[in-house]
């Protein structure tokens, strides 16, 4: 515990097990608050959320191979975010290794495919050294959750050796001139340039220094793995989000750019992605990313550059910005004006609009809301940095806890996340946990009583083989029995409201910002 202090870790996300008893125990007695959940994909999503919304890394607790096990969706999510998690799982004892006995399992290999680096305490004398190494890697871009597995018989035996904070080296490194130069050259020579941009910007800090660039080559912003704030919404260049279903919709997209600069993301992140380059055959590619990996995996580039987002994207500026080279305008940071729905746009449009009128300016948004999530990106754009994250990864669930755990972190301003009503359900325990410990997130679930998203894709499949379209599968439907999300809010501490009409809206947001603590709506948006 004293390390987990010196390295500035204040909660502990977690579900108790036998085998962790004695780290529990201390933890009552330490500096650090133990965040009690009932289900282990909560306390990693309270971790995500947290970790992303103060960029350091958090702390996790799972009770072993089948703690481990529940929370692997969710661990996944944070790989694919490249969320900073140091988790810690439990296990009988080293002595106990050739037993085979109840609840021994392999827990590294089990952790390996959704964390950044799994490893095992076999001596105590190792344990701070491990545990800061833990820190180091899960910290040091390109970031990620990291599992160190700890035998009861390791974490029980006494330690003596110092404690230290862990120091995490800085990777703030910039391109040697000449391919700053290069890179210049390539994206200046240009007639149709795009930028395609992810969360590295965020991480990064280089949402200004991507937009000069961008204005600069007067190129169509894209976000691929884009869940942060990386460049303002309302930009007049921001295109929008590739899609994360099908690479048709990314080809569409980038299939007539010349020159192609993409920053702090890889390409392309959908499940049914190009098997071939959705570029054009002779566009020239730079891709800029501290994640080497990343960098030419799935597709040619004429340069990559492993090297921090913004420092870079500055240096492309200062020479993409010489005097007597046309340019358009720089932007003034003013929104360009747009027609907004009107009140016969839906129910989740108008409780949208609602809620931003109302709430402070510094509303913060955890948006896991899938199809339902037109109506903020109209009326609650990302536009400042720290105040919008959406979900990630593709694990469902993450929007209650997530906006627990940004929360915890944002604890003066008001926080609100939208969730499905089938999203809601993987981790509807998490309610308990904001009613225990009193943490004052707002929640909407958009209840359209269906997997809404299902329904879309099935549609794309029926279309892509010719295949007539039908009723949906009955799998995809939520309304039989019905679920009274308000009732079951209240059975685990947490007041709700159910609204389903246009009237209601305007008290039940009310309501919602004027309550101390957590407190849900039921939104029947269909």
């Amino acid at each position: 515990m004293e390390q987990f202090a010196a390295d500035g870790l204040t909660y502990m996300f977690g579900n108790p097990g036998t085998v962790e008893q004695g780290l529990i125990d201390e933890v009552t007695d330490s500096e650090i608050d133990y965040l009690l959940t009932l289900h282990e994909s909560v306390a990693v999503g309270m971790a995500d959320g947290y970790a992303r919304a103060t960029q350091r890394p958090a702390l996790v607790q799972l009770h072993s191979g089948v703690g481990l096990g529940n929370g692997i969706g969710m661990l996944y999510q944070a790989k694919r975010g490249g969320s900073p998690l140091v988790v810690l799982a439990g296990e009988a004892g080293v002595r106990y290794d050739a037993m085979d006995s109840q609840m021994a399992a392999d827990l590294v290999a089990m952790a390996r495919p959704v964390t950044k680096y799994a490893t095992r305490v076999i001596d105590p004398a190792s344990l701070l050294r491990v545990m800061r190494r833990a820190v180091k890697i899960a910290m040091t871009p390109p970031r990620g959750p990291v599992l160190v597995v700890v035998p009861a018989d390791v974490l029980d035996a006494n330690v003596t050796d110092p404690v230290v904070p862990t120091v995490i080296p800085d990777t703030r490194v910039l391109p040697e001139p000449a391919v700053l130069a290069a890179a210049a050259e390539i994206l200046a020579a240009g007639r149709r340039p795009l930028v395609l941009f992810g969360d590295g910007v965020a991480t990064s800090g280089a949402q200004r220094e991507l937009a000069a660039v961008a204005e600069l080559l007067g190129a169509p912003m894209w976000g691929v793995n884009s869940s942060e704030v990386n460049v303002d919404s309302r930009h007049p260049l921001y295109g929008g989000q590739l899609g994360h279903m099908f690479g048709a919709d990314s080809a569409r997209t980038v299939a007539d750019a010349d020159t192609v600069l993409i920053v702090g993301t890889y390409v392309f992140p959908e499940v049914f992605p190009e098997l071939t380059s959705p570029f054009a055959p002779d566009a020239r590619i730079v891709h800029v990313d501290l994640d080497a990996y990343e960098i030419a995996k799935n597709h040619p580039v004429e340069l990559g550059v492993v090297a921090d987002p913004r420092l870079t994207l500055a240096g492309l500026a200062a020479r993409l910005d010489r005097p007597g080279r046309q340019r358009p305008p720089r932007w003034d940071g003013a929104a360009p004006p747009g027609d907004e729905p009107g009140d016969d746009a839906g129910l989740m449009n108008r409780f949208v609009r609602t809620l931003v009128r109302r709430a402070p300016d510094d509303l913060v948004i955890f948006d896991e809301a899938l199809t339902e999530s037109g109506p903020l990106a109209v009326h609650a754009p990302p536009r400042v940095p720290g105040r919008f994250f959406q979900t990630r990864g593709g694990s469902l669930g993450v929007g209650i806890p997530g906006a627990l755990g940004v929360k915890l972190a944002r604890p003066s301003q008001q926080v609100v996340g939208f969730t499905g009503d089938g999203g809601s359900m993987y981790t509807i325990q998490a309610l308990w946990t904001a009613a225990r410990h009193d943490i004052g997130a707002k929640f909407v679930i958009c209840n359209n009583r269906r997997y809404r998203l299902l329904d879309l894709n099935i549609e794309q499949y029926w279309r892509d083989g010719g295949i007539p379209a039908h009723l949906h599968p009955d799998a995809f439907d939520l309304s039989r029995p019905a679920i009274d999300f308000a009732a079951l809010s209240r059975s685990l501490g947490v007041p709700a409201q159910r609204v389903s009409t246009p009237q209601e809206v305007p008290a039940a947001v009310e309501e919602l910002l004027a309550t101390p603590g957590p407190f849900l709506i039921d939104l029947v948006t269909d």
